[in-house]
């Protein structure tokens, strides 16, 4: 089996590393089975059965083409792209902001917008440019250098003169106005987004007084903006429909909702949670079986937000547990690329694009045994949707791209290395060359 695998890999289609190859396979795979057991809402409301798993095999063909083209391409020239990608989101964050389109009225939320027949959702794409502009910025103000220890001389990463806060202001400038572009219709993106960030200039030597002051004054903002929106009646808020679902949604995760429990109104605003939760009970070990889910017609958003309770219904805890190490075993192959690079932008770009994917899933995970608030995220790879797969599969093949660099680089170190532990054997055979023994 692992021949034939090797083998595959021989024919040039697809390139990097294999390990990571075969979690992007796994996913895909496991979003298939699943789409077609959780889709059954889609199914009802298109009436066509086959409509909503086709859809999701389309989105998943498209974006392994698209991981493969995009993994074939020199990690070098990523660096490229948030020079022009970045105020083009930051355009369409601002059209959907405003055009206010009906895409998605069931969570209040105007993340979608329709340019040339196409809807996508431009937080999507702002959460790749936003980590692409910060490892760029990152990566420009690094440097080696040699610095005296107790157990001798060795070389360190160390910002250039000035360079640390001079990262510290580009980075939160543009996630500010990128993440507060997106705050509005996407809160629970955002925060995730500047999470990554903040992991990435914690890496990036960005002097950590200057992070810890940015975290403790967001804490308190945040600490008084919540404490504003909790106190603020609903008839006050009027028409800013978006507040009212985040007072609910904390509302609920905090058991202080002012409403009796046995009213519909109650069960309304808890119905998706309530579901989930039912669907988890039902599950046990080895779960129901693929297909057999019952939760999957009563469970609003069961193919996207809430995928990972259908798994957990017709996988048990087995399945669930398979899907969490998927991830995990995902942030592992990323920390490894990332160790491997010689170079600081590929380091920085893996670690950004790896820790947004798992973030996502944790969060996804988290919501759907009631850990958190509803969210509205997506499973990466496994929810239905065609912006986030195709998004995502195309920060795969960066990954995949940064890992073939970081191979061949040190494959390259390796051949480097053994010229230089064997001169005596250069020499030799430059010796019989010259009297006609070789």
């Amino acid at each position: 089996m692992g021949k034939k695998i090797s083998d595959f890999f021989k024919l040039n289609i697809i390139k990097g590393d294999i390990g990571l190859w075969m979690i992007y396979f796994l996913l895909c795979m496991i979003s298939i089975v699943t789409i077609y057991s959780a889709s059954s809402r889609l199914t009802f409301t298109s009436g066509r059965h086959w409509v909503p798993l086709m859809s999701q095999i389309g989105y998943l063909i498209v974006g392994f083409m698209l991981a493969v083209i995009v993994s074939k391409i020199p990690c070098k020239y990523f660096k490229l792209i948030p020079i022009v990608g970045i105020p083009i989101v930051a355009v369409l964050l601002l059209y959907a902001f405003f055009m206010k389109s009906d895409l998605n009225e069931s969570h209040n939320a105007h993340r979608w917008i329709s340019l040339f027949g196409i809807n996508f959702q431009p937080s999507e794409i702002a959460k790749t440019m936003l980590i692409l502009a910060v490892a760029v910025i990152l990566s420009k103000l690094q440097k080696e250098e040699k610095v005296n220890t107790k157990k001798g001389t060795k070389m360190m990463v160390r910002a250039t003169k000035g360079g640390r806060t001079k990262a510290f202001t580009w980075v939160l400038l543009l996630s500010f106005i990128i993440c507060g572009l997106i705050v509005p219709e996407n809160f629970s993106t955002a925060m995730m987004l500047f999470l990554v960030i903040f992991i990435m200039m914690f890496i990036g030597n960005v002097p950590r007084d200057l992070l810890w002051k940015t975290i403790g004054g967001l804490f308190l903002v945040s600490a008084v903006f919540l404490a504003v929106l909790l106190l603020t009646p609903e008839k006050t808020l009027g028409k800013m429909k978006r507040m009212l679902t985040w007072k609910h949604r904390i509302e609920m995760a905090v058991g202080i909702m002012d409403v009796d429990k046995e009213s519909q109104e109650y069960k309304d605003k808890t119905w998706q949670a309530n579901m989930s939760k039912v669907a988890i009970a039902s599950s046990g070990i080895t779960g129901v079986g693929v297909g057999n889910s019952v939760s999957r017609d009563f469970l609003p958003h069961a193919e996207s937000d809430f995928i990972y309770s259908i798994i957990i219904e017709e996988m048990g805890v087995a399945g669930a547990i398979v899907v969490m190490l998927l991830y995990v075993m995902l942030i592992i192959r990323v920390g490894r690329v990332a160790q491997k690079c010689d170079r600081f932008f590929p380091a920085f770009l893996v670690i950004g694009l790896g820790l947004m994917m798992v973030i996502q899933a944790l969060v996804n995970m988290a919501v759907a045994v009631g850990l958190m608030p509803v969210t509205g995220q997506t499973l990466p790879l496994i929810s239905h949707g065609g912006t986030s797969i195709i998004i995502m599969s195309m920060n795969f093949g960066m990954i995949l791209s940064i890992s073939r660099y970081a191979n061949k680089d040190k494959d390259e170190k390796k051949t480097a290395t053994r010229e230089v532990r064997h001169p005596a054997v250069v020499e030799t055979n430059e010796v019989y060359s010259s009297v006609g023994m070789v």
